[in-house]
């Protein structure tokens, strides 16, 4: 039977990219290189900050001898943008909604870094729909490694088997299976330029809305 949903944010719950292109592109101004465009970033998201902070500087020209002062730089543009131009994908809200009337527990696991997560969430209107958010900084592991999510079980006292992971990347497909989770994708989100049919999953799911009925349905 299951207890929790185990969900990915970035690609999943919300569409980050504009903030997160925003910020970049900061950056590399602040760093003398060209800008990119938001579809260019966008395939960069999923890894954390430190891979797209990485993969932006690459894209950009510049080598890797920038990417400590680069880091700093996205950090301060993020802080002040996070948020702002970031929108639930559809669905999203009356899924969560729903799961939580059905008695579901929720879970936020994420790669990205606390202090960028939990304003994220409030600033969108999603953690009170949560009961824990589980981020890469309090794990010490990222997706595809399967800690951040067997912390989120742990939290939410529920057996991996009881629990299904939703995402939209391999990344979660990879780090879900490793935990012992069921895993369902979203057809929507960032997936680095790959069909999410390619994904190895126990299902695709179009929106939340359609994941949280057929949840209800089978229990």
């Amino acid at each position: 039977m299951i207890r929790a949903v185990l969900l990915d944010l970035d690609g999943t719950l919300l569409d980050t990219a504009p903030d997160l292109a925003a910020a970049a592109n900061g950056m590399l101004a602040d760093l003398g290189f060209p800008a990119l465009p938001e579809s260019t970033v966008r395939d960069f998201i999923g890894k954390g900050i430190d891979p797209l902070v990485r993969r932006c500087l690459g894209a950009a020209g510049a080598g890797q001898a920038a990417e400590v002062a680069a880091r700093e730089r996205f950090a301060a543009h993020y802080a002040r943008c996070n948020g702002r131009a970031s929108r639930l994908f559809p669905g999203v809200r009356e899924g969560l909604e729903r799961m939580r009337i059905a008695g579901l527990r929720l879970a936020c696991v994420t790669n990205k870094a606390e202090r960028f997560t939990l304003p994220l969430l409030k600033e969108t209107g999603l953690a009170g729909l949560l009961d824990t958010t589980v981020t890469s900084d309090q794990v010490g592991a990222r997706k595809p490694r399967p800690e951040p999510f067997e912390e989120a079980c742990r939290r939410l006292g529920v057996a991996a088997r009881d629990a299904v992971v939703i995402g939209d990347s391999e990344n979660d497909a990879l780090a879900g299976r490793a935990a012992g989770c069921r895993v369902y994708l979203v057809p929507y989100g960032y997936r680095e330029g790959r069909e999410v049919q390619s994904i190895e999953s126990d299902g695709i799911v179009a929106t939340l809305l359609h994941a949280a009925e057929a949840l209800i349905e089978s229990s």
